[in-house]
């Protein structure tokens, strides 16, 4: 029987909870440019909390939740915000945007987001309740408490050995960061390993069935593609070859999102939308026109988008955020900027392609990206929440006050990002593929033809249940990164086979190496700048 005496909502957990979103949200943003890939926060963030507030004294598992939920928040929006707008970097527009503007819409982002995940949670969660896989991870990670102290030392044994690692490859540089075979090289077959923990974390986490599909990709892309492609002088040169395959791959991401919606939105639509309007009380019905009209004011006098990007993107993110709860919920997968993508092609269109300017055109896609990273991450938090029991009214609060922390957070640590390693893109150490998908869609595509062909087979792959996105991220990512995803995978898979009841704790130990990376390359990234000239 639920003891309704039981704190939840503490001073301490939101305190604790803005420090660990800070943490959380400056690891994330580092990752999200290296890897391009950002995996979920949860079961870090969830054991983070308890052995905070253990150590604190006593505390329950609704109070770890709702800090959880606290500390969870601002990383997702750091992936929306780096899967995005660094796109403005590798075009060359960075002396047309400012800080200002950038956190304008990474705010908004963060509000939106946080009004449609509390009229949507209802629905996913309770009415027609999806599994929300990594949610139901976290629950038996916080269920499982009387392991607090082995599974807590795992976690940060993991950290640091993984910090530790990224020190001596940056900073000493007494370890090579990618490890390239030349004789491959010659044949043009791309084939390397980057030296990283955090990339062998995150493949054990997405485990062995996505790791493998987006292999499969990789080497479709790099042993087959590029190098037959050019020796049969179906293409002129390796550049072009390139060019080909990263619009393959953007067009397999993006029709996939198109199949989300077409498949999985649109015919649920009516009960959808209709069931959100219903839960909503009468406060919440009331203040929605005023949220709204500040967001399309504020918006519209204070940045570059005009009132009318800034009135579709209100309904835009209403429709993109459901995806984002319904793929989340079933897979466990965030596409948050295809789903930018998306509503900057819509938003074109109605607009007029040439009256949506390029730097708009980022801002768009990443008001969107960043609503959707925010739901998918907390909509697994209030998963959790729901087995546990947490009431989700104090998990909303905790949502928007780490939301908002993270947003302001990752604003800063971008531009600090971007100037310590002196750019981003394609040939920098700060890859950002993501924000390279979203700048071909601003800037014009690399290959027409090639993201036909890929928007086509994306869609095909959604409606037959193939994961075609996580195909075309082997496309269009680094074969250097593949690589050592996939060996994660294959780690995932062998000691799921050989030690089955160790699953949970490879997943701990692989959020720290994940977490150690990211924290140790902001911490190298700052004293850069402030060592600088």
């Amino acid at each position: 029987m639920e003891n309704k005496k039981e704190k939840q909502l503490t001073l301490r957990g939101i305190i604790i909870g803005i420090i660990g979103s800070i943490i959380i949200t400056t690891s994330s943003i580092y990752v999200a440019l290296r890897m391009g890939a950002l995996p979920w926060p949860t079961v870090f963030v969830a054991i983070l909390s308890m052995t905070v507030l253990r150590v604190l004294g006593k505390t329950n598992l609704k109070e770890i939740n709702v800090t959880q939920t606290a500390m969870s928040s601002g990383a997702m929006v750091a992936g929306g915000l780096a899967f995005t707008i660094p796109g403005i970097w590798i075009i060359g527009l960075e002396s047309e945007i400012n800080i200002t503007s950038v956190l304008i819409v990474t705010i908004a982002g963060t509000i939106l987001g946080a009004v449609f995940t509390a009229l949507i949670r209802k629905y996913f969660i309770v009415q027609e309740p999806l599994p929300f896989p990594i949610g139901e991870a976290a629950y038996e990670t916080l269920e499982t408490s009387e392991k607090l102290g082995k599974n807590a030392a795992f976690l940060f044994i993991s950290m640091g050995l993984s910090a530790i690692f990224v020190f001596i490859r940056d900073w000493f540089m007494l370890i090579p960061a990618n490890i390239n075979f030349s004789k491959l090289e010659e044949k043009k077959l791309h084939l390397g390993l980057w030296l990283s923990p955090m990339a062998v974390g995150i493949g054990y986490i997405v485990g062995p069935l996505y790791t493998g599909v987006w292999f499969i990709g990789a080497a479709i892309a790099y042993f087959l593609l590029i190098p037959l492609g050019v020796n049969l002088n179906i293409f002129g040169n390796e550049a072009i070859a390139e060019a080909f395959k990263n619009s393959l791959g953007i067009g397999l991401m993006i029709g996939t999102g198109l199949g989300i919606l077409i498949k999985g939105i649109l015919p649920k639509a009516k009960k959808i939308y209709g069931s959100s309007i219903s839960n909503a009380g009468k406060k919440v019905k009331v203040s929605l026109p005023f949220i709204f009209a500040l967001t399309v004011f504020v918006l519209t006098l204070f940045t570059e988008m005009s009132f009318l990007s800034s009135v579709l993107i209100i309904f835009g993110v209403w429709i993109t955020t459901t995806m984002s709860a319904s793929l989340t919920g079933q897979s466990g997968i965030n596409p948050m900027e295809i789903f930018g993508i998306i509503i900057l092609l819509f938003i074109k269109l109605v607009s007029g392609t040439g009256n949506i300017g390029s730097v708009e055109g980022f801002l768009i896609a990443a008001i969107v990206a960043i609503a959707c990273g925010l739901t998918g991450d907390v909509m697994n938090d209030f998963k959790t929440g729901h087995l546990i029991g947490t009431d989700p009214k104090k998990q909303l609060i905790a949502e928007t006050i780490g939301g908002v922390v993270g947003a302001v957070v990752s604003v800063f640590v971008l531009f600090f990002m971007v100037k310590a390693y002196g750019g981003v893109g394609p040939g920098t150490d700060l890859l950002a593929p993501q924000a390279y998908a979203v700048s071909t869609m601003v800037n014009g595509l690399p290959d027409t033809l090639g993201f036909t062909i890929g928007l086509i087979v994306g869609f095909i792959l959604y409606i037959f249940n193939v994961p075609g996105m996580t195909l075309g991220l082997g496309f269009y990512l680094p074969m250097t990164i593949s690589s050592v995803v996939f060996i994660g995978g294959i780690l995932r898979f062998i000691f799921d086979r050989i030690r089955p009841k160790s699953t949970q704790k490879g997943i701990i130990i692989s959020s720290g190496l994940l977490g150690g990376e990211g924290i140790a390359g902001v911490l190298i990234a700052i004293i850069k700048v402030l060592t600088a000239g």
